[in-house]
């Protein structure tokens, strides 16, 4: 029997809970959830009598929201051995540590796959839906400081331990190899991860309608001021090639993490304490805008339509951050998957990832 494991089926409820922050700070102003990602002239229309800070937020916070993590679900493949190091796992914006439809179902495929393999989902928060929230409220780098304590913390970490990050939940977990060597990372895959950030709007009818231009342009001057930057988490990873200066100089996560303004080799020096770095970038992705942001490519700057490949850039060219050595040690795996953002098969995962893990 095929099982399909659909996380936007609980996707909508997380967003409206979310939501709910932002309409308590707005208030009296009503928030309309739209079903959709294709009806922006729908969501703007909801939002009209938002203030502004307040309205760029929930339009980017939505529109930027984690796509469906779509499994379809196959026959196990067991065998392991007791040498297997544990699994730490970063979800997505929109979900939560342990969603029976999405990350709780990953956790119990890898424990199914591999008998007797530790995995800890994170859970940023106390409950689910203070983790759902956190995924769009709570400063980045106060989220990456908390794990790093937790793993810290954890006994069955103490030797090493792989990681997995989904969407958002790739780039925090780079961030957590970079900021905390102890203890170890050894694997890292990033899962549509955007580690070069985003900048662009996900399913928008046309790159060139008056929607993604008007919504662009209340991005473009909002998303690098202060309140902006500290409440909303995905504003930390938006990218503006346009404006390069704004972004390196006022994004508190991203362009840290990037080596964009200084070179902080202590981060330089404990990613390439890897034994890999796996990027895996889907190849139909209507969510994430560049897609080629999952595999450390981005818009070239000071425009919005060429892109470049990781090896093509200067952070590559200078080695910043170290990604040009572990290239060349054979550290980095690029992986692509047919489908839309987060969408893939068990038979791919098994296949693909797994081995990884073992």
């Amino acid at each position: 029997m095929t099982v399909y494991i659909n996380l936007h089926l609980s996707l909508q409820h997380k967003i409206h809970a979310a939501s709910l922050h932002i309409a308590q700070q707005a208030a009296p102003y009503e928030l309309e959830i739209v079903p959709s990602w294709l009806q922006c002239d729908k969501l703007l229309r909801s939002v009209v009598a938002i203030p502004e800070q307040f309205k760029m937020t929930t339009l980017l916070s939505m529109l930027l929201g984690a796509g469906p993590l779509l499994l379809l679900a196959l026959n196990p493949v067991h065998g392991s051995d007791n040498a297997t190091l544990p699994l730490v796992l970063w979800h997505g914006m929109g979900d939560s540590c342990c969603n029976p439809l999405s990350m709780g179902s990953i956790k119990k495929m890898v424990e199914e796959t591999i008998p007797g393999i530790d995995v800890l989902s994170l859970m940023i928060g106390k409950t689910d839906i203070q983790d759902t929230e956190n995924g769009f409220f709570m400063d980045v780098n106060e989220q990456v400081s908390m794990v790093c304590s937790q793993l810290a913390q954890d006994p069955k970490l103490k030797d090493g331990y792989n990681a997995m990050g989904f969407s958002q939940g790739g780039q925090f977990l780079r961030a957590v190899a970079q900021r905390c060597p102890s203890p170890p990372m050894k694997t890292l895959i990033s899962v549509g991860g955007q580690q070069q950030g985003v900048y662009g709007l996900p399913k928008c009818p046309g790159e060139s309608s008056h929607i993604c231009d008007w919504i662009r342009k209340k991005l473009n001057s909002g998303a690098y001021t202060d309140i902006v930057q500290k409440h909303l988490v995905q504003a930390q990873y938006w990218h503006d090639p346009l404006n390069d200066d704004l972004y390196k100089k006022h994004s508190l996560f991203l362009a840290d993490i990037n080596q964009e303004r200084v070179v902080n080799e202590t981060y330089k020096k404990n990613l390439q304490l890897l034994d890999k770095f796996v990027m895996v970038k889907f190849l139909q992705d209507s969510v994430v805008d560049p897609a080629d942001t999952e595999w450390f490519g981005f818009l070239k700057t000071g425009q919005a339509k060429e892109t470049e490949t990781l090896q093509e850039s200067v952070l590559y060219k200078e080695d910043r951050l170290g990604l040009a050595a572990m290239d060349a040690a054979g550290k980095l795996d690029f992986l692509g998957t047919e489908g839309d953002h987060l969408q893939f098969t068990r038979e791919w995962f098994n296949a693909k990832l797994v081995p990884y893990l073992r």
